[in-house]
């Protein structure tokens, strides 16, 4: 599999995101851009980044979130070793 590269596309998508106002806005912006199930997906994605750096175990997430125990530590290994975003998005919020 080639390595994803971000291009004038991409940076044309997050322009657009970084245009997005309010928490409604997102909301139907989203949901014309994913399907229901993709929106789930990065939503429990981000609560698992935001309870594994809470110290939460990788079982109590897996069972809150109904997700494999693998999904939980993929999540980890992206907080931990990915390219900083959780960790950016983390920053001054409770």
């Amino acid at each position: 599999m080639e390595p994803f590269k971000f291009d004038k596309r991409t940076d044309a998508l997050f322009e657009t995101v970084l245009r997005l106002k309010t928490v409604a806005d997102a909301e139907v912006f989203f949901r014309d851009l994913c399907t229901v199930s993709e929106i789930k997906d990065m939503r429990d994605r981000w609560e698992m980044a935001r309870l594994i750096a809470d110290g939460v175990s990788y079982r109590e997430i897996s069972l809150k979130l109904k997700v494999s125990t693998a999904t939980v530590c993929r999540v980890a290994s992206w907080l931990n070793n990915g390219t900083g975003g959780y960790k950016l998005m983390m920053k001054g919020k409770s």
